[in-house]
């Protein structure tokens, strides 16, 4: 396929129902990447070296992706060899002989690369369209989670929730409040996830949706998040020379964590450094292998 074909089929949202449509667009996507002739070039990371970037040639206007972390990337022959891997890994989850150090990094690669190849794949999109591309990439990814959640076997929507307010023992209103995915066994609200991409401009809100529900309705419902990851683009002073950024707030979730309430968890594809390393972020993040083998059963 070519990157038009590609985009194109990209931007449909119906096409993306079923964990077969992920993979099958990932196969299409990383065959496009395996004959080097489709691409401009390969450009790395000026400050982390282990971040890459696909640039495309004219026929998509010579545009650079957003950074690929090589350590987990998984190029057409290791995703062929893993597909088979990750789809008994899904449907047999809680299964003992599958929780181990591999088959972790095959849900954790495997998720980062579909989600990717979508990605960059809507990267080849004009410069006008860039928002509109976020919005979709979003979206995908939301619905890829609720995809995976439910083939493990967990019964969660997206939705609204109603928060009855309550004064003097009566209910005067409802507030409804939006959800990325929400969690229930027999029609009892178990936990309230959030899914995107990044963290950036968006985690505030998390920590304060967690707050004010349980203040309304004086529960204790987990609240929990997923994101892909927490870096972008960075244009150097050299055309043509690139590098990253981190979009983390890690100073709003430290004092969000300490001094408001802390999530229930918090899952990455690609975790930063500092995320397994600094005091209060790395007793709360990690990565999304630890929300699908053992805590969302827990939340349950």
């Amino acid at each position: 396929m070519t990157i038009q074909e590609l985009r194109l089929l990209a931007l449909d949202k119906e096409a993306f129902t079923t964990i077969d449509a992920y993979l099958d667009f990932s196969l299409k996507f990383l065959s496009f990447l395996s004959d080097t002739n489709n691409i401009q070039a390969i450009i790395v990371s000026q400050n982390e070296n282990n971040y890459q970037f696909f640039q495309y040639k004219k026929n998509a206007t010579y545009n650079v992706t957003r950074p690929i972390n090589s350590r987990l990337w998984l190029n057409l022959e290791t995703f062929e060899n893993n597909k088979r891997k990750f789809i008994a890994l899904l449907g047999n989850i809680r299964a003992k002989k599958y929780d181990t150090v591999g088959y972790r990094t095959i849900l954790n690669n495997t998720v980062y690369t579909i989600q990717q190849c979508i990605g960059c794949a809507l990267d080849a999109l004009p410069a006008n369209k860039s928002n509109f591309a976020r919005k979709i990439t979003g979206d995908l990814f939301e619905r890829f989670i609720k995809i995976i959640l439910s083939i493990i076997g967990i019964d969660c929507t997206t939705g609204t929730v109603k928060i009855p307010v309550i004064v003097d023992n009566e209910t005067l209103f409802d507030m409804s409040y939006q959800h990325d995915l929400i969690i229930k066994i027999n029609n009892e609200l178990k936990a309230i996830g959030s899914v995107k991409t990044s963290s950036k401009d968006r985690i505030d809100k998390i920590f304060l949706d967690k707050f004010l529900y349980s203040k309304l309705t004086e529960t204790t419902i987990p609240h929990f998040a997923v994101f892909l990851n927490d870096v972008q683009r960075k244009a150097g002073r050299i055309s043509g020379r690139y590098g990253i950024n981190s979009t983390f707030k890690s100073g709003h979730f430290k004092a969000y964590t300490v001094k408001l309430n802390p999530l229930d968890g918090v899952y990455y594809c690609d975790i930063r450094p500092n995320m397994v390393t600094e005091d209060i972020l790395k007793d709360h993040i990690k990565t999304l292998d630890h929300l699908l083998f053992k805590e969302i059963w827990e939340f349950l």
